[in-house]
């Protein structure tokens, strides 16, 4: 079964960190663009990053910037978000998406596989 898994949400205090992570089953991430979105409650799903193949392009939401990091670890077969100095706007459910396409994921916001999403909660 092919299948993406994301893991690492949780609460955390505004200012604090938390990092995400995307694993694949059944199939090698080697090859693909991986991106993360979210979803607020509420709100459409707006992408938050992504990251090419060999690690070396990653684009960001205006709103995350300098806070949100994207890495990836091909033998892992694991792709990351360190996420920095939360705010509670970035409370929402967050979903990674993979496909072998650039544009289709940084630009379309598609992907032919998807997570089954982690919550993100920002709170005091």
């Amino acid at each position: 079964q092919l299948q993406l898994v994301e893991s690492g949400g949780g609460l955390v205090q505004p200012g604090g960190s938390l990092r995400l992570s995307c694993t694949a089953s059944g199939f090698t991430l080697d090859y693909y663009t991986i991106g993360w979105f979210r979803q607020a409650p509420g709100k459409e799903r707006e992408g938050v990053g992504c990251i090419d193949s060999s690690g070396g392009i990653t684009n960001f939401a205006d709103s995350v910037k300098g806070r949100f990091t994207i890495s990836r670890d091909n033998a892992k077969n694991t792709v990351y978000l360190q996420m920095n100095s939360l705010k509670p706007e970035d409370t929402a459910i967050y979903y990674c998406a993979a496909d072998r396409v650039f544009g289709k994921i940084c630009v379309l916001r598609k992907g032919d596989y998807w997570g089954q999403g982690t919550q993100v909660t920002v709170s005091s």
